[in-house]
């Protein structure tokens, strides 16, 4: 999980930096030289290449571990499946009885 907000931290600053750069690229496309505009759009498009690729990789930490948690509750329940009857059916009253109180 720490990995998974480290990854969500970056990429939130590497959203921030590239908001930085379209920001700074509006100032400097008014009133900057056209190399100076060109330099500040490479480093946007790098950026947002960055970020681009840590999402897909974020994405991809994601789904791995919502597949091993469903692989974990399927194993547990084929090797408890009384007590997995038990949970849901618990589970089941107490969603019930808070809906029932509203």
């Amino acid at each position: 999980m720490n990995d998974t907000h480290a990854a969500k931290q970056k990429l939130a600053e590497d959203f921030r930096l590239v908001m930085d750069d379209i920001d700074a690229l509006m100032r400097a496309s008014a009133n900057k030289a056209d190399g100076e505009v060109t330099a500040l759009r490479t480093r946007i498009r790098d950026r947002l290449e960055t970020a681009r690729h840590r999402a897909a990789d974020l994405q991809d930490r994601a789904i791995d571990q919502a597949k091993e948690a469903a692989r974990a509750t399927d194993d547990y329940v084929h090797e408890h499946p009384w007590a997995s009857v038990g949970i849901a059916a618990a589970a089941g009253m107490v969603l019930g009885l808070l809906i029932g109180r509203r």
